[in-house]
């Protein structure tokens, strides 16, 4: 990311709020949108980005009639024409809509219930209201289920998307949903044949995250969507392999057999490293398998990390997806250790490597992490 770059300011910013403001002047002759503009400015730059989405929902509301059903006919014409239905995959829309969502939610959650989704069905086509849907799922979750059926029919696919993604057990940003895993799990069982990878990658995210608690129940659900033979074979993989991902990723037995990696397969690993490495330079790691010729492998490594304090984390790397052709496999890999990053601050001292091959370690190595020189 370019040294200076601000999400916020890129989403939300003047220029947004002023193409805010002049859909809703257009759409109601009363809308005064320099004074919107106005009332929005004089607060949004101090704001970090979910404060000024609740802030422009807040503006927007001061500023159109207060009972729900008399604003409604305004916002819907507010809204620019749908998102280009032709595309299939990453068309999430315009964050500047994200606060219409937070308005219905505010104004309709306990008297309009009925109408705020007939709204939220609308901007969805706009912008994804999968956060806004949340709060509904919460305080009426028999009736939104109930109108989300209905909705993983729509001719839409970002009203079907949102069906998936709107009742994520772990959506990023996301207000928790008090659904148990299982309930929404029939409406995904309609979904996981869309022939619309921006649907599918959702339904695949969202077992993902209800594998992180339950993993027979979405390797159950995977087995029967196969035999149900609804969806494409490779888009099914495809699918199977993005849920479980996470499974794959802790060395899960099962998800790695139904992924077509035997945990079990008999073979001789070795990993080297230098003895020692300084921070800001490569680590550079080689790695050579021995088994039965053609079989599957997924390698990964895992590097143990020393913390402050003494304490040791460790972090899964992806290495490889291959075969061991003549009944060897070669692998090598320079391994960027930062020391200028923000998130993971490197600590020096005694480090460890391990190769994970279809899940299980199967060979490990040491090495000094010394200080940048």
């Amino acid at each position: 990311m370019a040294s200076g770059f601000s999400l916020k300011d890129q989403l939300f910013n003047r220029g947004k709020v002023r193409y805010l403001a002049g859909l809703f002047s257009a759409a109601e002759t009363g809308f005064d949108a320099e004074t919107f503009e106005a009332q929005v400015m004089a607060e949004l730059p101090a704001l970090e980005l979910k404060q000024r989405i609740t802030l422009i929902a807040q503006v927007l509301a001061d500023h159109l009639p207060e009972p729900l059903p008399e604003a409604a006919p305004v916002l819907v014409r507010a809204l620019p024409p749908p998102l280009d239905p032709d595309k299939t995959d990453d068309d999430f829309g315009d964050f500047i809509f994200a606060p219409l969502g937070e308005y219905v939610a505010a104004r309709g959650l306990e008297a309009h219930r009925d109408l705020s989704l007939d709204l939220l069905e609308e901007i969805t086509q706009r912008f994804s209201m999968e956060w806004a849907i949340r709060p509904f799922l919460n305080r009426w979750p028999a009736e939104v289920l109930e109108r989300m059926n209905d909705w993983a029919g729509h001719s839409s696919y970002h009203v079907r998307r949102l069906v998936s993604e709107g009742t994520r057990p772990r959506l990023p940003w996301g207000e928790a949903v008090g659904l148990q895993l299982a309930e929404p799990l029939p409406l995904l069982d309609r979904l996981h044949g869309d022939g619309t990878r921006y649907v599918t990658r959702s339904v695949a995210n969202h077992l993902n995250d209800v594998a992180k608690k339950d993993p027979d129940l979405v390797m159950d659900r995977l087995e029967s969507w196969r035999e149900a033979g609804q969806q494409d074979r490779k888009e099914l993989d495809w699918m199977t392999s993005h849920a479980l991902r996470g499974l794959v990723k802790a060395g899960h037995p099962r998800a790695m057999a139904m992924l077509g990696y035997d945990p079990d397969l008999a073979l001789d690993a070795f990993v080297t490293v230098p003895e020692a490495v300084r921070i800001g330079e490569a680590l550079e790691l080689s790695c050579r398998l021995e088994g039965a010729a053609g079989a599957p492998v997924l390698v990964d490594y895992i590097l143990h990390f020393q913390r402050p304090g003494g304490k040791a984390s460790a972090k899964v790397f992806k290495l490889k997806q291959a075969r061991i052709a003549g009944g060897t496999l070669e692998l090598g890999k320079k391994h960027k250790l930062k020391g200028d990053a923000t998130t993971f601050k490197l600590v020096p001292g005694p480090h460890r490597i391990e190769l994970m091959v279809n899940g299980k370690v199967r060979a490990e190595a040491a090495f000094e992490l010394l200080p940048e020189g």
